[in-house]
């Protein structure tokens, strides 16, 4: 059996004042713990997104007609709300495993030895943009899925996942400074391509604004636009996005670029291949829940692919406070070692 050594009132007090650095001293997780911590808070960033769309999908949106309770007499959804009460509790339940998966991610980064404050604070940033995000959920209620805060709300979830994506990255590479892959046309080619991506978000979230799902069963504002119109803006985004992919790809093979980034342009390729698929047949078919649903997580893959490609364009080696990992484990042996 393995000895776990007594708690010491002194053990006590330190871990209350900082348990962050009360558990990374004694313990050191394998960077493979961390990586898997980073991801996890990515894939919970989508979910929560996926959820949310359920939410309004199924007209549940005012399911917990206030918030931060979900009634003025019930901090829970009770029987007499039905189904829609059931669903929206559920997501906003969501928000909890969201943060004990970011809550995580944060643990390991700050365990991690040596310390990467970097990842440490990638970590805390997801924290707070998920705490805005959830009052600014609570606002959506309180003004009656009002479009604009729903698609505040949107905007502010494709941050996190933003955030996410970076932190996940970083927990694969070092903290050495950052060297090109490729040069710098094709550098602004790239971001063109975030540009244009944030756009295409952005516009889709006004068709969502005016479009017939509206979040709820009773009579809600919506943005006063045609939204088969500013849908048709969408779609032509969306060309250019795909327009933009498939020029980078070609690039990248002319300048015989690294195997990285040509990865990540022909899986950003493939997924808005999906996504338009599916884009169109939803739009042919009048906007069927379920697929508006998969359209949902469809952008946040594309969302993800971009900064994927955005963030293969460098290299940043394993090193720790000016010297590479190797050297810097020989030290701490030198150091540790008896005299």
């Amino acid at each position: 059996m393995v000895h776990v050594p007594n708690l010491t009132r002194a053990d006590a007090v330190a871990a209350l004042r900082n348990p962050l650095a009360f558990i990374a001293e004694r313990w050191t997780p394998d960077p493979r713990t961390v990586q898997r911590a980073a991801l996890a808070a990515l894939a919970m960033s989508v979910l929560i997104v996926v959820t949310g769309g359920a939410v309004r999908l199924t007209g549940s949106g005012l399911g917990c007609p206030t918030w931060p309770t979900c009634t003025d007499d019930s901090l829970t959804t009770t029987r007499a709300m039905g189904f829609h009460g059931v669903v929206e509790f559920t997501n906003r339940m969501l928000t909890y495993v969201l943060c004990a998966a970011v809550g995580w991610a944060i643990i390991a980064a700050r365990s991690q030895k040596p310390w990467r404050r970097g990842l440490t604070r990638l970590g805390w940033a997801q924290f707070w943009v998920v705490m805005g995000n959830a009052v600014l959920g609570g606002i959506v209620v309180l003004v009656g899925l009002n479009p604009y805060t729903v698609a505040a709300h949107f905007l502010l979830s494709s941050a996190l996942i933003a955030v996410a994506t970076l932190t996940w990255q970083r927990t694969r590479e070092g903290d050495g400074a950052p060297r090109p892959l490729v040069g710098k046309a094709v550098q602004q080619l790239v971001w063109f391509l975030v540009a244009s991506s944030v756009l295409l978000i952005a516009v889709g979230t006004v068709v969502t604004g005016a479009g017939p799902h509206a979040g709820d069963s009773e009579e809600v504002e919506r943005i006063p636009i045609d939204w088969e119109t500013i849908g048709k803006l969408h779609a032509v985004l969306a060309w250019i996005v795909v327009t933009l992919t498939f020029a980078l790809w070609f690039v990248l093979k002319a300048v015989d670029a690294p195997k990285g980034p040509l990865d990540r342009t022909r899986e950003l390729f493939l997924i808005l291949l999906a996504q338009g698929v599916i884009g169109y047949v939803q739009y042919f078919t009048h906007l069927p829940e379920v697929l508006v649903g998969l359209h949902m997580f469809g952008s946040c893959l594309v969302w993800i692919g971009v900064l994927r490609v955005l963030l293969s364009l460098r290299e940043r080696p394993d090193e720790t406070a000016g010297f590479p990992a190797q050297a810097y484990d020989s030290v701490s042996a030198s150091i540790a070692a008896p005299r």
